[in-house]
């Protein structure tokens, strides 16, 4: 069995060589043929250098033409790897790849697809990063409706077929474990070594939030949705079309009781209500058209098989 370990860097270039090394004795000594594909997502600095140095140690350099951001750049290493397995992993040295043998154990000991660290005893600063994880954590439980602890926790370990599957766009990486539930995917989680940081900057902070709040929202529509538009958009458009038609037929109502009934402000939310729901509903049908030519014409199906064979 061989194993891809994915890791997107950027700006990284005196983690390299200790993050390489650390990779090597880890799986070197297991029973586990592997490569180690480092993507370097538009650096500045060294590390692109730092990386053509780390000679005979089964690495890959993949050179993005600019910085395009994790998120892309951990879904060109899944789609580069050439391994039963796909490993991820941060390029700061946070995450111990002394793991991921352990957690290869737990995937081939509980035939699961996917293998999730959960940091116990996380190194970074409560106020910044702790707190404001665990509520983002919280958050995302229950709107996906899932029970992923740690979901910011880059270690992970996917069957090859279940990581290429994964759609991966915007900030979508960080729900990565949750969309290889919604492809199907069986997840073990584990706690896993967390250390702190001794090299270079953190890409992230605060700022980030409001992206991880739009993706979540995506998500969860995208989930439940991308497949049936119509339902969502159908029943609101309906139900605003039913009432501004209620509204036009009191309007009308009064008219014949002899008010006069122009200038008032419910006629203009009959109007409102008539055509946004009228809109809503044409373009329900529109996407959903949409979505059955996209299927028909690339010949995507609308189910995943996990295994099949003859009994």
């Amino acid at each position: 069995m061989k194993i891809s370990v994915v890791i997107p860097v950027y700006n990284e270039q005196d983690n390299i060589a200790p993050l390489v090394q650390q990779v090597y004795d880890a799986l070197k000594p297991s029973e586990y043929d592997f490569e180690t594909i480092l993507i370097n997502d538009g650096s500045r600095d060294g590390t692109v250098e730092a990386i053509k140095k780390q000679k005979d140690k089964n690495v890959v350099l993949i050179d993005l033409r600019k910085n395009y951001g994790q998120c892309p750049a951990l879904k060109a290493g899944i789609d580069y790897a050439t391994g039963d397995v796909i490993a991820t992993l941060d390029g700061d040295l946070q995450n111990d790849p002394a793991d991921l043998v352990r957690m290869m154990d737990v995937m081939r000991k509980t035939d699961c697809d996917v293998v999730t660290g959960i940091r116990a005893q996380r190194k970074d600063d409560m106020f910044l990063r702790k707190i404001p994880s665990k509520i983002a954590n919280s958050l995302v439980r229950k709107v996906s409706h899932t029970k992923i602890i740690d979901n910011g926790c880059a270690i992970k370990v996917f069957k090859s077929h279940i990581a290429k599957d994964i759609p991966l766009y915007g900030e979508m990486h960080r729900f990565i474990a949750i969309l290889a539930i919604n492809e199907g995917a069986r997840v073990e989680q584990i706690n896993v070594n967390h250390r702190a940081r001794v090299s270079g900057e953190s890409k992230y902070g605060l700022s980030r939030t409001f992206k991880v709040i739009s993706d979540l929202i995506l998500m969860r529509f995208t989930n439940k949705y991308a497949q049936k538009p119509m339902h969502f958009l159908g029943p609101i458009g309906a139900g605003s079309f039913v009432l501004g038609l209620l509204l036009m037929v009191y309007l009308l109502v009064l008219k014949i009781m002899g008010e006069d009934i122009w200038g008032r402000p419910l006629i203009f939310a009959a109007i409102v209500f008539l055509l946004g729901g009228f809109q809503l509903i044409m373009t329900g049908i529109t996407l959903d058209l949409l979505m059955r030519t996209n299927h028909e014409s690339q010949q995507k199906k609308i189910y995943k098989v996990r295994n099949s064979q003859t009994i």
